[in-house]
Protein backbone atom coordinates (compact mmCIF):
# COMPACT_ATOMS: atom_id res chain seq x y z
CA UNK A 1 0.00 0.00 0.00
CA UNK A 2 0.79 3.94 -0.21
CA UNK A 3 1.50 6.42 2.71
CA UNK A 4 2.55 9.37 3.47
CA UNK A 5 6.40 9.98 4.73
CA UNK A 6 8.75 12.40 5.90
CA UNK A 7 11.73 13.24 3.94
CA UNK A 8 15.04 13.52 5.31
CA UNK A 9 15.62 17.07 4.18
CA UNK A 10 15.49 20.67 4.80
CA UNK A 11 11.97 20.98 4.28
CA UNK A 12 10.67 17.53 5.49
CA UNK A 13 9.27 17.32 2.07
CA UNK A 14 6.03 14.29 2.12
CA UNK A 15 5.62 11.80 -0.38
CA UNK A 16 3.38 8.66 -1.34
CA UNK A 17 5.28 5.95 -1.45
CA UNK A 18 5.50 2.34 -1.11
CA UNK A 19 4.95 1.35 2.50
CA UNK A 20 4.23 -2.03 4.19
CA UNK A 21 0.65 -3.65 4.70
CA UNK A 22 -0.67 -2.77 8.31
CA UNK A 23 -0.64 -6.34 10.31
CA UNK A 24 -4.00 -6.74 11.95
CA UNK A 25 -4.23 -8.02 15.65
CA UNK A 26 -7.16 -9.99 16.90
CA UNK A 27 -8.31 -7.17 18.60
CA UNK A 28 -8.41 -5.07 15.62
CA UNK A 29 -10.29 -3.96 12.00
CA UNK A 30 -8.37 -3.35 8.66
CA UNK A 31 -9.78 -0.28 7.40
CA UNK A 32 -9.43 1.19 3.89
CA UNK A 33 -8.91 4.92 4.57
CA UNK A 34 -11.61 7.14 2.14
CA UNK A 35 -10.69 10.65 3.87
CA UNK A 36 -7.80 11.74 6.65
CA UNK A 37 -8.06 14.56 8.55
CA UNK A 38 -5.32 17.58 9.14
CA UNK A 39 -4.11 18.37 12.92
CA UNK A 40 -1.62 20.41 13.91
CA UNK A 41 -0.10 17.51 15.85
CA UNK A 42 0.95 16.30 12.36
CA UNK A 43 3.01 19.65 11.65
CA UNK A 44 4.49 19.12 14.78
CA UNK A 45 5.31 15.09 13.93
CA UNK A 46 6.51 16.55 10.68
CA UNK A 47 8.78 18.59 12.21
CA UNK A 48 10.46 16.13 14.51
CA UNK A 49 8.61 17.26 17.54
CA UNK A 50 5.61 15.57 18.23
CA UNK A 51 6.67 11.71 17.95
CA UNK A 52 3.76 8.59 17.42
CA UNK A 53 3.04 6.49 20.38
CA UNK A 54 5.33 3.15 20.49
CA UNK A 55 3.97 0.57 18.42
CA UNK A 56 1.90 3.25 15.55
CA UNK A 57 2.81 3.86 11.87
CA UNK A 58 5.75 5.96 11.78
CA UNK A 59 3.39 8.23 9.24
CA UNK A 60 0.92 11.08 10.06
CA UNK A 61 -2.70 10.98 10.47
CA UNK A 62 -4.66 11.04 13.76
CA UNK A 63 -8.23 10.37 12.23
CA UNK A 64 -9.86 8.94 9.29
CA UNK A 65 -12.79 7.78 7.89
CA UNK A 66 -13.23 4.54 5.68
CA UNK A 67 -14.92 1.02 5.15
CA UNK A 68 -14.04 -1.78 7.18
CA UNK A 69 -12.51 -4.84 5.59
CA UNK A 70 -11.93 -7.34 7.98
CA UNK A 71 -12.46 -7.67 11.58
CA UNK A 72 -9.84 -9.78 13.89
CA UNK A 73 -11.20 -12.31 16.02
CA UNK A 74 -11.42 -10.73 19.38
CA UNK A 75 -12.90 -7.28 17.68
CA UNK A 76 -15.66 -9.73 16.57
CA UNK A 77 -16.33 -11.01 20.11
CA UNK A 78 -15.87 -7.75 21.92
CA UNK A 79 -17.97 -5.55 19.19
CA UNK A 80 -20.47 -5.29 16.22
CA UNK A 81 -18.41 -4.37 13.38
CA UNK A 82 -18.20 -5.68 10.68
CA UNK A 83 -17.18 -5.73 6.81
CA UNK A 84 -18.91 -3.03 4.84
CA UNK A 85 -19.62 -1.05 7.88
CA UNK A 86 -18.86 2.68 7.41
CA UNK A 87 -16.73 3.84 10.09
CA UNK A 88 -14.62 6.85 11.19
CA UNK A 89 -11.49 6.47 13.69
CA UNK A 90 -9.06 8.15 16.60
CA UNK A 91 -5.60 6.81 15.42
CA UNK A 92 -2.43 7.40 17.48
CA UNK A 93 -1.03 7.69 13.92
CA UNK A 94 -0.84 6.26 10.38
CA UNK A 95 -4.41 7.53 8.94
CA UNK A 96 -2.17 9.34 5.78
CA UNK A 97 -2.29 5.91 4.19
CA UNK A 98 -4.49 3.52 2.20
CA UNK A 99 -5.26 1.06 4.84
CA UNK A 100 -4.75 1.28 8.89
CA UNK A 101 -5.49 -1.15 11.49
CA UNK A 102 -7.51 0.13 14.70
CA UNK A 103 -8.47 -1.31 17.85
CA UNK A 104 -11.87 -1.65 17.18
CA UNK A 105 -12.80 0.54 20.45
CA UNK A 106 -11.39 3.28 18.66
CA UNK A 107 -14.00 2.91 15.72
CA UNK A 108 -17.17 5.20 15.80
CA UNK A 109 -20.22 4.74 12.95
CA UNK A 110 -20.36 7.49 10.56
CA UNK A 111 -22.91 9.88 11.67
CA UNK A 112 -26.40 10.04 9.75
CA UNK A 113 -26.58 12.73 7.67
CA UNK A 114 -22.30 13.19 7.80
CA UNK A 115 -20.11 12.62 4.37
CA UNK A 116 -17.41 10.42 4.79
CA UNK A 117 -14.90 13.65 4.55
CA UNK A 118 -17.43 15.62 7.02
CA UNK A 119 -16.55 12.46 8.90
CA UNK A 120 -12.49 12.39 8.43
CA UNK A 121 -13.05 15.87 10.63
CA UNK A 122 -14.37 14.16 13.42
CA UNK A 123 -12.77 12.00 15.96
CA UNK A 124 -9.34 13.91 16.79
CA UNK A 125 -11.06 17.37 17.02
CA UNK A 126 -14.86 16.23 18.62
CA UNK A 127 -12.56 13.55 21.45
CA UNK A 128 -10.20 17.02 21.88
CA UNK A 129 -13.14 18.91 22.35
CA UNK A 130 -15.11 16.60 24.68
CA UNK A 131 -12.20 16.04 26.73
CA UNK A 132 -11.27 19.01 27.85
CA UNK A 133 -14.86 20.65 28.33
CA UNK A 134 -16.35 18.02 30.01
CA UNK A 135 -13.85 15.82 31.40
CA UNK A 136 -11.03 18.47 32.08
CA UNK A 137 -13.37 21.54 32.73
CA UNK A 138 -16.01 19.99 33.96
CA UNK A 139 -18.20 22.46 32.78
CA UNK A 140 -21.93 23.17 32.90
CA UNK A 141 -24.72 24.79 30.95
CA UNK A 142 -25.04 28.51 31.94
CA UNK A 143 -21.11 28.33 32.71
CA UNK A 144 -18.90 30.75 30.35
CA UNK A 145 -16.18 29.46 27.90
CA UNK A 146 -12.90 31.00 26.66
CA UNK A 147 -11.41 29.35 23.52
CA UNK A 148 -8.52 30.67 22.03
CA UNK A 149 -7.68 30.64 17.88
CA UNK A 150 -11.38 30.82 17.02
CA UNK A 151 -10.99 30.08 13.66
CA UNK A 152 -8.95 26.94 14.54
CA UNK A 153 -10.26 23.43 12.93
CA UNK A 154 -10.60 22.82 17.01
CA UNK A 155 -12.72 26.21 17.37
CA UNK A 156 -15.15 25.17 14.55
CA UNK A 157 -16.08 22.31 16.58
CA UNK A 158 -15.47 23.29 19.95
CA UNK A 159 -17.85 26.25 20.13
CA UNK A 160 -20.69 24.62 18.56
CA UNK A 161 -20.62 21.68 20.88
CA UNK A 162 -20.08 24.16 24.10
CA UNK A 163 -23.19 26.09 22.78
CA UNK A 164 -25.43 22.84 22.03
CA UNK A 165 -24.80 22.26 26.14
CA UNK A 166 -25.87 25.40 27.17
CA UNK A 167 -22.42 27.25 27.55
CA UNK A 168 -21.51 30.88 26.71
CA UNK A 169 -18.38 31.40 24.65
CA UNK A 170 -16.13 34.02 24.11
CA UNK A 171 -13.40 33.20 21.16
CA UNK A 172 -10.71 34.91 20.09
CA UNK A 173 -9.03 35.92 16.28
CA UNK A 174 -6.45 37.64 14.72
CA UNK A 175 -7.72 39.09 11.58
CA UNK A 176 -10.97 41.52 11.19
CA UNK A 177 -11.96 38.86 8.29
CA UNK A 178 -12.18 35.86 10.51
CA UNK A 179 -14.58 37.92 12.77
CA UNK A 180 -17.48 37.45 9.94
CA UNK A 181 -16.41 34.37 8.81
CA UNK A 182 -16.45 32.34 11.96
CA UNK A 183 -19.68 33.98 13.60
CA UNK A 184 -22.07 31.29 12.07
CA UNK A 185 -19.85 29.51 14.92
CA UNK A 186 -22.60 30.70 17.48
CA UNK A 187 -19.80 32.33 19.38
CA UNK A 188 -21.20 35.28 21.92
CA UNK A 189 -18.39 37.11 21.85
CA UNK A 190 -15.84 37.64 19.28
CA UNK A 191 -12.71 39.38 20.39
CA UNK A 192 -10.03 40.33 17.33
CA UNK A 193 -7.08 40.47 19.75
CA UNK A 194 -5.47 42.59 16.92
CA UNK A 195 -7.60 45.87 17.78
CA UNK A 196 -8.25 44.46 21.57
CA UNK A 197 -6.90 43.66 24.48
CA UNK A 198 -8.32 40.07 25.63
CA UNK A 199 -7.69 41.07 29.45
CA UNK A 200 -10.13 44.30 29.25
CA UNK A 201 -12.56 42.01 27.34
CA UNK A 202 -12.24 39.71 30.25
CA UNK A 203 -12.08 41.93 33.28
CA UNK A 204 -15.46 44.05 31.59
CA UNK A 205 -17.21 40.03 31.48
CA UNK A 206 -16.23 39.24 34.92
CA UNK A 207 -17.49 42.94 36.25
CA UNK A 208 -20.26 42.23 34.24
CA UNK A 209 -20.99 39.01 36.27
CA UNK A 210 -19.86 37.23 33.25
CA UNK A 211 -16.52 35.87 34.18
CA UNK A 212 -15.07 32.95 32.71
CA UNK A 213 -15.44 29.63 34.17
CA UNK A 214 -12.91 27.61 31.71
CA UNK A 215 -10.07 28.68 29.32
CA UNK A 216 -9.27 26.17 26.71
CA UNK A 217 -5.88 27.57 25.47
CA UNK A 218 -3.87 26.59 22.37
CA UNK A 219 -2.08 29.49 21.91
CA UNK A 220 -0.45 30.16 25.29
CA UNK A 221 2.21 32.74 25.59
CA UNK A 222 2.17 36.26 27.05
CA UNK A 223 -1.00 36.96 26.81
CA UNK A 224 -2.30 33.39 29.08
CA UNK A 225 0.02 34.79 32.37
CA UNK A 226 -1.95 38.56 32.04
CA UNK A 227 -5.41 37.16 31.40
CA UNK A 228 -5.69 34.80 34.70
CA UNK A 229 -6.28 37.41 37.24
CA UNK A 230 -10.06 38.08 35.39
CA UNK A 231 -11.81 34.73 35.73
CA UNK A 232 -14.29 33.46 38.02
CA UNK A 233 -12.98 32.30 41.21
CA UNK A 234 -12.25 28.25 40.65
CA UNK A 235 -11.65 28.94 37.27
CA UNK A 236 -9.46 26.23 35.54
CA UNK A 237 -7.39 27.43 32.44
CA UNK A 238 -6.25 23.87 30.00
CA UNK A 239 -3.86 24.30 28.45
CA UNK A 240 -3.41 22.52 24.93
CA UNK A 241 -0.71 23.92 23.42
CA UNK A 242 1.47 26.65 22.88
CA UNK A 243 1.24 28.31 19.66
CA UNK A 244 2.03 31.69 20.69
CA UNK A 245 5.04 30.99 23.25
CA UNK A 246 6.04 28.58 25.88
CA UNK A 247 6.75 30.75 28.60
CA UNK A 248 4.63 33.37 30.25
CA UNK A 249 4.80 35.12 33.88
CA UNK A 250 2.00 34.32 36.23
CA UNK A 251 0.41 35.89 39.42
CA UNK A 252 1.05 33.07 41.66
CA UNK A 253 -1.29 34.33 44.60
CA UNK A 254 -3.82 34.99 42.52
CA UNK A 255 -3.81 31.73 41.32
CA UNK A 256 -4.21 30.02 44.95
CA UNK A 257 -6.33 32.80 46.68
CA UNK A 258 -9.08 32.60 44.04
CA UNK A 259 -8.87 28.69 43.28
CA UNK A 260 -7.66 28.86 39.87
CA UNK A 261 -6.26 25.77 38.56
CA UNK A 262 -3.86 25.55 35.43
CA UNK A 263 -4.52 22.15 33.74
CA UNK A 264 -2.22 20.55 31.03
CA UNK A 265 -3.87 18.05 28.78
CA UNK A 266 -3.39 16.01 25.67
CA UNK A 267 -5.36 13.19 23.83
CA UNK A 268 -3.07 11.89 22.45
CA UNK A 269 -0.85 10.73 25.21
CA UNK A 270 -4.10 8.60 27.04
CA UNK A 271 -4.50 5.12 27.60
CA UNK A 272 -6.15 3.46 24.81
CA UNK A 273 -9.16 2.51 27.46
CA UNK A 274 -9.48 6.06 28.67
CA UNK A 275 -10.14 7.02 24.69
CA UNK A 276 -12.35 3.94 24.43
CA UNK A 277 -14.29 5.72 27.29
CA UNK A 278 -13.97 9.27 25.75
CA UNK A 279 -15.48 7.77 22.34
CA UNK A 280 -18.04 6.05 23.36
CA UNK A 281 -19.26 8.94 25.42
CA UNK A 282 -19.08 11.25 22.29
CA UNK A 283 -21.08 8.56 20.27
CA UNK A 284 -23.90 8.63 23.37
CA UNK A 285 -23.78 12.28 23.99
CA UNK A 286 -22.71 14.18 20.95
CA UNK A 287 -23.56 12.44 18.02
CA UNK A 288 -27.80 12.42 18.49
CA UNK A 289 -26.64 16.30 18.00
CA UNK A 290 -24.29 15.83 14.89
CA UNK A 291 -26.99 14.00 13.21
CA UNK A 292 -29.77 16.69 14.26
CA UNK A 293 -27.30 19.67 12.90
CA UNK A 294 -26.63 20.82 16.14
CA UNK A 295 -23.29 20.78 15.84
CA UNK A 296 -21.55 19.57 12.55
CA UNK A 297 -17.80 19.57 11.20
CA UNK A 298 -16.54 22.39 9.45
CA UNK A 299 -14.69 21.51 6.73
CA UNK A 300 -12.95 24.38 4.90
CA UNK A 301 -10.81 22.52 2.12
CA UNK A 302 -10.55 18.92 0.79
CA UNK A 303 -7.39 18.03 -1.46
CA UNK A 304 -6.13 14.73 -2.87
CA UNK A 305 -3.80 13.29 -0.10
CA UNK A 306 -0.82 13.29 -3.10
CA UNK A 307 -1.39 17.48 -1.81
CA UNK A 308 -0.79 17.09 1.61
CA UNK A 309 2.28 19.31 1.69
CA UNK A 310 -0.52 22.17 0.12
CA UNK A 311 -2.88 20.91 2.66
CA UNK A 312 -0.03 21.48 5.50
CA UNK A 313 0.94 25.05 4.02
CA UNK A 314 -3.28 25.65 4.32
CA UNK A 315 -2.66 25.41 8.26
CA UNK A 316 1.45 26.76 8.74
CA UNK A 317 -0.36 29.85 6.76
CA UNK A 318 -3.40 30.27 8.64
CA UNK A 319 -5.90 30.22 6.15
CA UNK A 320 -7.96 27.38 7.32
CA UNK A 321 -11.42 28.31 8.88
CA UNK A 322 -12.43 24.66 10.03
CA UNK A 323 -10.86 21.69 8.95
CA UNK A 324 -8.87 20.70 6.37
CA UNK A 325 -9.13 17.08 4.90
CA UNK A 326 -7.40 14.61 2.40
CA UNK A 327 -8.98 12.36 0.26
CA UNK A 328 -7.67 8.52 -0.57
CA UNK A 329 -7.98 6.86 -3.63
Amino acid sequence: MKAILIKNDEKHSLVWTDVPEPVMAEDECLIRIEAAGINRADLMQREGNYPPPPGCPEWMGLEISGTVVNVGTEAAERSDWKPGDRVCALLGGGGYAEYVSVRYDMLMPVPANCTMTEAAAIPEAFATSYLNLFTEGNIRSGDTLLVTAGASGLASVMIPMAKSFGIRVITTVRKAEQVDAIRPLGADIIVNTREQDLTEVLKAELDAGHGVDVAIDCLGGEQMGRCLPYLNRGARWIMIASLAGAFTEVDLKNVFVRNIRIIGSTLRSRAPEVKAELLADLVKHVFPKVETGDVKPTVCRVLPITEAEAAHDILYHGQNIGKVVLTVG
